[in-house]
């Protein structure tokens, strides 16, 4: 030590282990920085993949039906009911063509219906849809997509429904 100072040497020694644990630090933290930002944009690209693929799988039931001009088909039943089989409806269904070609015209009428999906054995409450063709002039082939509203005590309840009608002449 001369004069109360640090010797030159050993100050030159304490500054580059000061500096390289300053390095040291800021290659840790550019480390970790990086990993972060990889695992960021790894998490990113699996969440667009997974929608992707999310979206491959999803299964849009379809029913295919066939009409000639004039002919009327009961298409299934409708009804709501509870883990009783008991009916919830309060009033019968209803049905709206959202989308569908000219010349068809579908309603529900009120019916007694069993509901087999749900092992009743019982009749309940509901009705059954009824799509009739009217008018048809010339062959095609359209979706045709239901939406059925079921009035409950808890409010309204809809779903919709999607056909591909073939028409004949």
């Amino acid at each position: 030590m001369i004069g109360g100072c640090i010797e030159p040497e050993r100050n030159r020694r304490i500054l580059e282990v000061r500096l390289v644990g300053r390095i040291h630090r800021f290659g840790v933290d550019m480390h970790v920085r990086l990993d972060s930002i990889v695992g960021v944009l790894s998490f990113c690209l699996a969440l667009v993949a997974g929608t992707a693929a999310e979206a491959q799988t999803i299964h849009v039931s379809v029913e295919e039906i066939a009409l000639r001009n004039g002919e009327r088909i009961e298409f299934g039943d409708v009804y709501f009911v509870r883990a009783d089989c008991s009916s919830l409806l309060t009033s019968e269904p209803e049905v709206e063509v959202m989308e569908g070609p000219p010349g068809v015209a579908v309603a529900i009428e009120r019916a007694m219906v069993v509901p087999f999906a749900q092992n009743c054995e019982k009749s309940v409450l509901g009705g059954k849809i009824l799509i009739s063709a009217r008018n048809i002039e010339f062959y095609s082939y359209s979706r045709m997509v239901l939406r059925i509203t079921y009035r409950t005590p808890g409010g309204n309840f809809q779903r919709s429904q999607n056909i591909n009608v073939t028409l004949f002449p």
